[in-house]
């Protein structure tokens, strides 16, 4: 499985937790962090660990492991750091604030069908 396959995993994993507003955006040619943003929300604290528990599990099934986790008891802004793909999992306020799709204008939209 390759990194745009795994990112659109990750997708599939959040709209099965009824996540919204799935975003990935393709940084290999723009950044060395990471190839793949995946972005999306959740209504609530509780919500966004759900996602968040939901994409490391499917992951981990394909023998994907997590490198770092960040956020996940606060449920505002979890972050899942897998090396080549990092996933925000926002509250609809703070990725407003934090606008990732803003700062990384110049990365291709992958197209999201979930």
């Amino acid at each position: 499985m390759n990194s745009r396959e795994t990112a659109l995993m990750a997708t599939k994993a959040i709209a099965d937790k009824k996540g919204w507003d799935i975003t990935v955006l393709e940084l290999k040619e723009v950044s060395l962090i990471t190839d793949y943003f995946v972005i999306a929300n959740g209504n609530s604290r509780i919500q966004t660990q759900a996602i968040a528990d939901s994409i490391e599990e499917e992951l981990k099934k394909a023998g994907i492991l997590l490198a770092r986790r960040e956020g996940y008891t606060e449920g505002t802004w979890i972050l899942l750091d897998y090396g080549f793909m990092i996933v925000h999992v926002f509250l609809k306020d703070q990725r407003e604030f934090y606008s990732l799709e803003r700062l990384w204008g110049d990365a291709p939209r992958i197209p999201v069908q979930v």
